[in-house]
C-alpha cells in the first residue's frame, strides 16, 4: 500500500489505484477505472504511466505453499569472512542462482545477510544449507531461526 508522503507525482487518484492493484493485481481495467471514478481510457493511460515511471514492476500470482509442498520457511543470518564490495557482488549474485532463497537482505547488525528460505521439510532445508548455503562465496558462518507460524505475509 503506498505511503501517504511517497511522491508529489503521484496524486490521490494513482495512488488508489496503487492500492486497489496492491490487493488485486488482475482486477479488470473497467473495473478498475470504475472504482477511482474515472473512464476506462484514462485510467489506462495512468496504469500506463505508473509502470512506464517504475511505481508497478510487474504483476505475479501468489502460489499456495501448502499444496506446492514447500511450507517449511527459515531464515538464515549468514556472516561473511570478507565484506568488501568485491565479497558482497560475489555473494550476491550466488544468491540469485539459489532457488530455495526467497528473499536476501544485507542487514546492518551483527550479522551481514538474512535470508528467507523455502523447502519442503527441516531434511531439505539442512541439505540447501549444508550444500548450497554455506558454500556461497565468503560465507563464514551461519545461524538458523525456523519459522512455526506465519502471522503475516503480505507483499507491497
Amino acid at each position: 500500500m503506498p505511503h501517504p508522503d511517497l511522491s508529489d507525482d503521484l496524486d490521490r487518484i494513482d495512488r488508489k489505484i496503487l492500492t486497489i492493484l496492491s490487493a488485486n493485481g488482475r482486477i479488470p481495467v473497467t473495473e478498475l477505472a470504475r472504482k477511482v471514478g474515472l473512464s476506462k481510457s484514462p485510467c489506462q493511460v495512468r496504469l500506463k504511466r505508473l509502470q512506464d515511471d517504475g511505481y508497478i514492476q510487474g504483476f505475479r500470482a501468489i502460489l499456495n505453499a501448502e499444496k506446492l509442498g514447500l511450507e517449511h520457511v527459515a531464515f538464515a543470518e549468514v556472516k561473511l569472512t570478507d565484506t568488501t564490495e568485491k565479497a558482497l557482488g560475489a555473494f550476491n549474485k550466488a544468491v540469485l542462482a539459489v532457488p530455495e532463497i526467497e528473499q536476501c537482505h544485507m542487514i546492518a547488525g551483527s550479522f551481514d545477510y538474512l535470508l528467507k528460505v523455502r523447502t519442503s521439510d527441516i531434511q531439505s532445508y539442512r541439505r540447501v544449507l549444508g550444500e548450497v548455503i554455506s558454500t556461497l562465496p565468503y560465507v563464514g558462518s551461519t545461524s538458523t531461526h525456523v519459522s512455526m507460524q506465519s502471522v503475516k505475509d503480505e507483499a507491497l
